[in-house]
């Protein structure tokens, strides 16, 4: 069974608009237990997951004691970020463990990277859907 979102249609510069492949993914608060849903663009090119610094807090994540700080690099250049080995996220009915970094700012967008994430989907990006289809199901096709 695929777990499907709908494209959000964003302003382009070069195009007027653009449509980006986003999906609703759901976080697991490290004391509380509960969800926290955060729409996250998805980034085929991103090597991990990436939110802004304030989802730390949100998520019972203390930066100084919980992450290893670390520098990435992307087409903006070095950015110091504090990854976290193992969080819990939930697309749909499927859970996963991944690691999450966190920007040392407030700006930025949340990425939905590869890493123990997107590589653990057979991912369709088409016709303004973005489609997760569980590998470890016996059928792959897409509804």
């Amino acid at each position: 069974m695929a777990i499907t979102f709908d494209f959000r249609e964003s302003p382009s510069e070069l195009f007027g608009k653009i449509f980006r492949p986003f999906a609703l993914v759901e976080f697991k608060h490290q004391t509380k237990g509960v969800w926290i849903p955060v729409p996250m663009l998805v980034d085929t090119g991103a090597d991990y997951s990436i939110l802004p610094r304030s989802f730390a807090s949100l998520l019972g994540i203390d930066l100084a004691t919980d992450c290893i700080e670390h520098q990435t690099r992307g087409i903006g250049g070095t950015e110091k970020i504090f990854l976290y080995r193992r969080q819990v996220v939930r697309l749909g009915k499927y859970e996963r463990s991944i690691p999450l970094g966190f920007l040392d700012r407030e700006t930025g967008p949340t990425l939905l990277g590869r890493h123990e994430c997107l590589e653990t989907f057979r991912v369709l990006l088409a016709e303004h859907k973005t489609r997760f289809v569980n590998p470890r199901a016996k059928k792959y096709a897409v509804h």
